[in-house]
């Protein structure tokens, strides 16, 4: 087990797959592909400024899930996310911005390679970080796998918060009408707007 300092629990984050298998179960998929980075990072903690090259976190029926990315920003998940590093999964540079090969032809073969690339497979259809490139090429790899449209089945987990992400809405809350309380002190016409958040800061 990794020794990551995580934003939410273990147990947290074995609730939130559990959710997220319980609606793959009901939605018939075996295997789902989450690319959009907020749902990448709410299933395992994965924090990163790396969306701009493909990426995804892979959930089977077992285990801990996958996260899969660039070679040069695994480093960055094995320092952000709870599972082993086993479960950390890349591609070389050379799928970077290529015209002759797509990291996410590369992933099909790895789903393959791990017994997951027949059944029903999950995508996230209908979001930026997903392009038609990358279905296309995902599709070609798994010539064995029903790949369907499972777009906001991962949003529609974290719908009802839990416990510890209502402790932090909460605090965030207080941070919020404390700000607000300072800008009404401070705030005055012709103030400078540096000056005034600067002072926000400061709070």
């Amino acid at each position: 087990m990794p020794d990551v300092e995580l934003p939410f629990s273990r147990d947290e984050y074995a609730a939130r797959l559990a959710k997220v298998r319980a609606a793959m179960d009901a939605a018939g998929i075996d295997v789902m592909v989450a690319a959009d980075p907020s749902n990448m990072s709410w299933l395992t903690g994965y924090d990163g400024w790396s969306f701009y090259t493909p990426q995804a976190v892979i959930v089977g029926h077992d285990g801990e899930p996958w996260w899969w990315g660039r070679r040069m920003d695994a480093n960055g998940a094995r320092r952000t996310v709870y599972m082993d590093g086993s479960r950390i999964l890349d591609y070389s540079d050379d799928h970077v911005m290529s015209t002759e090969r797509h990291a996410f032809g590369q992933l099909g073969g790895l789903l393959n390679d791990l017994d997951l690339g027949s059944g029903r497979v999950g995508v996230e259809l209908d979001n930026y970080y997903y392009s038609a490139a990358a279905h296309q090429n995902l599709v070609a790899a798994l010539p064995g796998a029903d790949v369907v449209d499972a777009t906001g089945l991962v949003n529609w987990q974290r719908g009802v918060k839990s416990e510890q992400e209502l402790v932090y809405m909460r605090r965030a809350a207080r941070i919020v009408e404390l700000m607000h309380d300072r800008v009404r002190e401070l705030i005055e016409p012709g103030m400078r707007k540096c000056d005034l958040v600067g002072e926000i800061y400061r709070t």
